[in-house]
């Protein structure tokens, strides 16, 4: 197991399934440069591939299983103890399907950040492939965001777009979504941890100022 750097921005990521994100961040973070380290992996799914990934990097892991608490708060009670446990700097959600409670979520207020496969604040929930396409969108993507108790509704940090084309499918759209996710979460975890992005009572600020609007990558037209 790889002794974390006490030095660095400690960097826990929660995930719940193949953890094709959480791969992302582990690459980002081997760079010398990278101003973080991913301390822990957590997940509430026992055979999650995300753990696996995790192993294989010689990063910590822990699962709390969720259909073994009779509730939604005592679940998130455990889970919780168990991130407070690698005294996290930034939790990071990668594809972990929980809703959180309002105790959870305050618990980490501006230190928690969450990805979504849609341009927020269109499509919160599930299925946003095939709801774009229901609706004609020309443009869709991802948005990073801090959590907040509002479901998907958190103040949005950046966002990266891909063009729709007309052949395409909820399958295909959602692998273009996942390359610009893999591109915009490293590069969002490093501003956190740079100490170049804060969640004030003003909403998102970068460098010291409130952004008016979530930051834009660049559209994939392919």
């Amino acid at each position: 197991m790889m002794a974390p750097d006490i030095t660095e921005p400690r960097i826990v990521v929660l995930a719940s399934g193949s953890g094709t994100n959480l791969q992302a961040l582990i690459e980002a973070t081997r760079a010398q440069d990278f101003p973080g380290q991913i301390v822990a992996v957590g997940c509430n799914r026992p055979q999650a591939f995300a753990l696996e990934r995790a192993r294989q990097a010689g990063i910590d892991t822990f699962t709390v299983d969720h259909t073994e608490y009779p509730s939604r708060e005592e679940f998130d009670a455990a889970f919780r103890a168990q991130i407070e446990r690698h005294s996290p700097d930034l939790v990071v959600l990668a594809g972990f399907m929980r809703i959180l409670t309002p105790g959870f979520v305050k618990a980490f207020h501006g230190i928690m950040l969450n990805i979504h496969p849609s341009l927020l604040p269109k499509y919160t929930g599930l299925n946003t492939h095939q709801r774009a396409l229901e609706a004609g969108d020309t443009r869709h993507g991802v948005s990073i965001h801090f959590v907040t108790e509002d479901l998907d509704g958190g103040p949005v940090i950046a966002q990266a777009e891909v063009a729709v084309s007309p052949e395409d499918t909820p399958e295909s759209l959602a692998e273009k979504v996942q390359r610009q996710e893999h591109i915009l979460y490293p590069i969002v975890v490093r501003w956190f941890c740079e100490g170049r992005l804060q969640l004030s009572e003003e909403g998102v600020c970068f460098d010291g100022q409130p952004i008016p609007a979530p930051m834009v990558l660049p559209a994939d037209e392919t």
